[in-house]
């Protein structure tokens, strides 16, 4: 069944995006010659945790579809103000890891914020730079990216520094707007297709798995190390 959404809400989403790329354009990849995006802010932050965020974008959905298991060590790269992190906490469980990384000082005080304040002891935050998640070689299970790569700035040099941070079986998973649905309410720039995510990845050495179409919005677009 197709789901409704407030014109509030539409409205609200169109605003928001047009604010994010407020900036100058940054260039194209190389690769697919898509248009790469400006970096959300943190004062955007309030946006990511707004309450119409489940309806529209159903992060929980999306979590289940990626079958976290307890005890992983799962990243989520680009966090923001850690909502996934939030939700992936309780998927890997007490034995489990989450990294919340961001290049952003000011997203990590919020996601820290968070994490004391609901008593989650699981969650580490990282802060990473434009070029490396300043993650250790080989410890990740999954790392996921939430409407975050194409924003990446050099996408080619931190794809190459996040792949050696995976497990042999690791995954990397891409969230992001369709841009094949010209009904999804987000600008061109802050959309992927899945031939453009194929294109870049497969371009440094990730290998395509699946798309997971279970979202309102968003491909949940899985990729493996060779």
């Amino acid at each position: 069944m197709a789901r409704r959404f407030t014109a509030f809400s539409v409205l609200t989403l169109l605003l928001i995006a047009a604010w994010v790329s407020a900036g100058q354009s940054q260039g194209t990849h190389p690769v697919s010659g898509r248009r790469i995006a400006t970096v959300m802010g943190h004062e955007g932050a309030a946006w990511l945790d707004r309450q119409e965020r489940e309806q529209e974008e159903a992060p929980t959905k999306a979590v289940a579809a990626l079958k976290v298991q307890p005890g992983q060590v799962v990243a989520d790269i680009g966090a923001g103000s850690g909502y996934y992190s939030m939700l992936l906490a309780p998927a890997v469980g007490p034995t489990g890891k989450v990294y919340a990384t961001d290049i952003q000082p000011e997203m990590l005080a919020l996601i820290q914020k968070k994490l004391t304040a609901n008593g989650v002891t699981n969650v580490q935050t990282v802060l990473g730079t434009a070029t490396d998640p300043k993650l250790a070689d080989g410890s990740l299970d999954l790392a996921v990216m939430v409407d975050v790569y194409h924003e990446l700035q050099q996408p080619q040099v931190f794809l190459r520094a996040l792949k050696r941070t995976l497990k042999a079986d690791g995954r990397l998973v891409l969230i992001e707007f369709r841009k094949e649905d010209p009904r999804v309410p987000i600008r061109e720039e802050h959309k992927m297709t899945v031939r453009d995510a194929r294109a870049e990845l497969e371009a440094e050495g990730y290998r395509f798995d699946e798309v997971l179409d279970v979202l309102p919005w968003q491909h949940i677009i899985v990729f493996r190390p060779r």
